[in-house]
């Protein structure tokens, strides 16, 4: 048990740099909005999710609890989708919808071609 906390909390550091880095690329490298690279984070860490449990499913072994709970889980985030839904609502309504429905299908999308390909 206490190994798996463990994976769990240095899988979730490393996944919370690598989302900050790559969001700030997307800012200040590539001038794109936050929403957009929040957007690629969780499309890819969806799509990531989808094929480490297609290849390790129905075990849950140090892979699951480093990578799935872990690092993707603090990888993606809806509190950041959430934040930022709102900002765009409060300015332009039909962005932010934009903005939920493109992420949703996207990401539902990449998990389940991750899953696809691991099979």
């Amino acid at each position: 048990m206490l190994i798996n906390i463990l994976y769990v909390g240095f899988g979730g550091a490393l996944g919370a740099i690598s989302r900050f880095g790559i969001n700030e690329i997307f800012e200040n490298y590539l001038s794109l909005s936050s929403p957009i690279g929040t957007l690629f984070i969780n499309v890819m860490g969806c799509f990531l999710i989808g094929l480490i449990l297609g290849i390790t499913l129905p075990s849950k072994d140090t892979s699951y609890y480093f990578f799935v709970i872990g690092f993707l889980g603090s990888f993606t985030t809806m509190s950041a989708l959430t934040y930022q839904t709102i900002l765009m609502a409060n300015t332009n309504f039909i962005s932010a919808l934009s903005y939920i429905i493109i992420t949703i299908t996207l990401t539902l999308f990449a998990t389940y071609l991750g899953v696809l390909i691991a099979k």
